[in-house]
């Protein structure tokens, strides 16, 4: 009988009562010391540990847990800082800045998806100049602590592989190549340092060799491993996200002890089936969903007992990938329907399940959320139901526009004060009445409104203080989604969401949005945008069902929306902003894939807006990922304005946007919203200038900063507004006298 252990490749790093997110916030606004930030991180990592220990794991990964985001943290410990950064004497400064950029205006480093999921992770900055100059002390010493609590028999070291490093890094007059080849030496010491340190193997975590173009990779991957190799340590190669592909046959044959592959997206089992599995190898078998809430050990079972055929050493039983992608517990989870929850799996509860697959048993509830539904939506709509009605060359001089262009908005949200947190948690608890609550908000609204119109802003939004989440606050008023209290994920930084759980059939109950339009467009005269988060985005930053298809779930949600959209329009709204950030992160990571979901994704969006008039226009908004991949998807989605992240990326996306040559307007971010610096006028005429030479004409560019500004400070968002005005207004009069 093939052996068969337990393990864990990542575990949440936040603290089942978020006490990362306090502390972090508390520690940037100046309410607590470095000391005490270090203490609280110790108690979360300690917790993290005594969890896995407690569920009789193994083989424990140590070394994940981060201040901000752990790709980050690699490039600090390289030393592979950007030279704007070096200024910044103190080191955990030093590090935020990249994070955040500063009040000085330091630009933090770019931010992405973390390949298909809704984690964000800064992007490192290479170029012909970057050597590794690493520090591993502090990593070192997080071992040295694992080791201490839970012995050195248990504690893997997690290292964030070089090649996977290098491939998501933006490499300019360098190709990843020669950078794998610099990082080997670094990634050689550190070893080194964890072979004296007794390690029983290390991690090395390399999702990168499962993307559609891998296969690129395979010299300088197979180079890197065979120095690395050297060193003599036992290396546990891990992927997830997908399988192999076409790098399976030679990624098995890297010179590493053992490979980890993800059972639960893509076909691993079938090319480990067709191809075999090397007889001098470990497997370390993904088979529990790190990124799903609901119980698969049945599945995992068969799974496992469909391996032990095949391979000939041992079975490292372990969820597909990190766990940092689902909440902690379930059982911080009193008000959940009991029949709902005990068909859940959350952190604790997948990892206490590892030894019961490991055994060969299966819990009896792991059967799948819900009931299937049959209906194909697509099939039964008719065709008309995806297209306006007209072309957007006869639909933009029916809409609002700004005469030369230049036109000033905002993406959404305004900032999340206390007092709104509180006036919703004291609705919450059933403390303040539905009307009084209203009334409140409704002040709120009336305050972002007095800002605008202070400002001088050309289209408003009403702030959307009633919602704390941009997905929860939908999911809450549809049918067919859950939602837990304490179920936080880390989006990136102190960004935690609480992703809904969608179970059944979606479907709207009543409107959603337009009580508090009415409330907003009733206090001024400029439009105000009905703003909705699009259907696609919906689905991929919730938990979906497992029993039919993410397409059935996505035009479900379409058709909720799409009565949404009429009936904002019907209330007088003459913009509704549809949002769509994940479409991008949705998408496949191999391109053979991206076909059939992009149909998908786009029908959804269309089915969603197209109900609207002519007059009536659409936005849509997307950040933080590389949609230059998908500008065809993007201009079929039909959006009268696409408004983007755009500051960290110094213009990519709008150069890539002139370049396909995309018809319709743009808003362009012109400042980071995530940084605590006020953008000055001189920066912001800066940008505007670079916009002018994008080849976008004028007449249709907007301007907006990034993203929602939820996360800032009035004190930070009036200022920068101010001066973004400020200069909109200026370009708009210099391009009008032909300046």
């Amino acid at each position: 009988m093939v052996n068969k252990t337990t393990a864990t490749i990542g575990y949440p790093r936040i603290g089942l009562n978020r006490e990362m997110k306090k502390a972090l916030e508390a520690y940037w606004s100046g309410k607590s010391s470095l000391d005490e930030l270090l203490k609280v991180s110790k108690q979360v990592e300690e917790e993290s540990l005594k969890d896995q220990l407690n569920a009789g794991i193994q083989l424990i990964g140590v070394g994940d847990h981060t201040m901000y985001d752990h790709v980050l943290d690699w490039t600090f410990r390289l030393g592979l800082i950007p030279d704007r950064f070096k200024q910044v004497q103190n080191p955990k400064d030093k590090y935020f800045a990249m994070a955040r950029g500063n009040k000085e205006g330091l630009q933090a480093l770019d931010m992405s998806k973390f390949f298909d999921s809704n984690y964000h992770y800064l992007v490192p900055e290479l170029n012909a100049n970057s050597k590794p100059s690493p520090n591993f002390e502090e990593f070192l010493g997080e071992i040295s602590r694992a080791q201490q609590q839970i012995g050195k028999e248990r504690a893997v070291p997690i290292v964030f592989g070089p090649v996977t490093y290098a491939r998501l890094a933006r490499c300019e007059g360098v190709s990843v190549d020669e950078m794998i080849s610099r990082l080997v030496p670094a990634y050689a010491s550190l070893l080194n340092s964890l072979k004296s340190l007794q390690v029983p193997e290390v991690q090395m975590h390399e999702p990168g060799f499962v993307l559609g173009d891998a296969e690129i990779l395979q010299k300088a991957a197979e180079t890197a491993y065979q120095e690395l190799a050297k060193v003599q340590v036992p290396i546990n190669l891990v992927t997830y996200y997908d399988d192999l592909g076409k790098t399976y046959p030679w990624v098995v044959k890297l010179p590493v002890q053992t490979i980890s592959l993800d059972f639960v997206r893509g076909d691993n089992l079938s090319l480990v089936k067709k191809h075999g599995f090397p007889a001098d190898k470990k497997l370390g078998a993904g088979v529990l969903d790190g990124r799903s809430v609901w119980k698969d050990t049945g599945y995992a079972a068969q799974v496992i007992k469909e391996l032990e055929a095949i391979v000939k050493t041992s079975i490292i039983v372990q969820p597909s990938c990190s766990l940092m992608h689902v909440p902690l517990d379930v059982n911080s989870e009193p008000s959940l329907d009991s029949n709902l929850k005990s068909r859940l799996s959350f952190a604790r509860q997948k990892i206490s399940e590892l030894g019961l697959v490991a055994s060969g048993k299966s819990d009896s509830t792991a059967n799948g959320p819900g009931v299937a539904s049959s209906q194909d939506l697509e099939n039964t709509l008719d065709k008309s139901m995806f297209s306006r009605s007209e072309p957007f060359s006869k639909r933009r001089s029916q809409q609002f526009t700004v005469p030369g262009g230049f036109g000033t908005t905002t993406i959404g949200s305004f900032p999340q004060t206390p007092a709104v947190r509180k006036l919703r948690l004291q609705y919450k608890k059933g403390q303040v009445s539905e009307d009084e609550y209203q009334r409140q908000i409704d002040r709120h609204i009336s305050f972002a409104i007095g800002v605008q119109e202070a400002l001088g802003l050309d289209v408003f939004v009403h702030g959307e203080s009633e919602r704390s989440d941009m997905v929860e606050y939908f999911g809450q008023k549809l049918r067919g989604f859950t939602f837990t209290e304490n179920g936080w994920v880390q989006s990136y930084g102190s960004r935690y969401v609480r992703p809904p759980i969608i179970y059944a059939d979606v479907s709207r109950i009543s409107p959603m949005t337009v009580r508090e339009f009415v409330v907003a467009q009733s206090m001024t005269n400029k439009p105000v945008k009905g703003m909705l988060t699009g259907p696609v985005t919906i689905l991929n930053w919730s938990f979906p069902r497992k029993d039919i298809p993410r397409k059935q779930q996505a035009l479900q949600i379409a058709l909720a929306l799409r009565d949404e959209v009429a009936d904002l329009e019907k209330s007088g709204c003459s913009i509704i902003q549809m949002d769509e950030p994940a479409l991008r992160e949705g998408l496949p990571l191999k391109k053979e894939r991206w076909n059939e979901y992009l149909d998908w994704a786009v029908k959804a969006f269309r089915l969603s807006t197209v109900v609207a008039a002519p007059k009536t226009q659409i936005v849509t908004h997307l950040c933080y990922s590389d949609f230059q991949d998908i500008l065809e998807a993007i201009d079929q989605m039909d959006a009268d304005v696409l408004t983007i992240e755009n500051s960290r990326s110094d213009d990519a996306m709008l150069r890539a946007l002139a370049k396909y040559g995309y018809a319709r307007d743009i808003g362009p971010g012109v400042y980071d919203v995530h940084s605590p610096a006020v953008p000055s006028t001189e920066f912001l005429v800066k940008k505007l200038e670079g916009f002018k030479k994008s080849g976008i004409p004028l007449e249709r560019l907007w301007i907006n900063p990034d993203c929602g500004l939820k996360t800032r400070q009035w004190e930070e968002v009036i200022p920068s507004l101010r001066n973004m005005v400020d200069v909109a207004v200026q370009l708009r009069k210099a391009t009008k006298n032909g300046i």
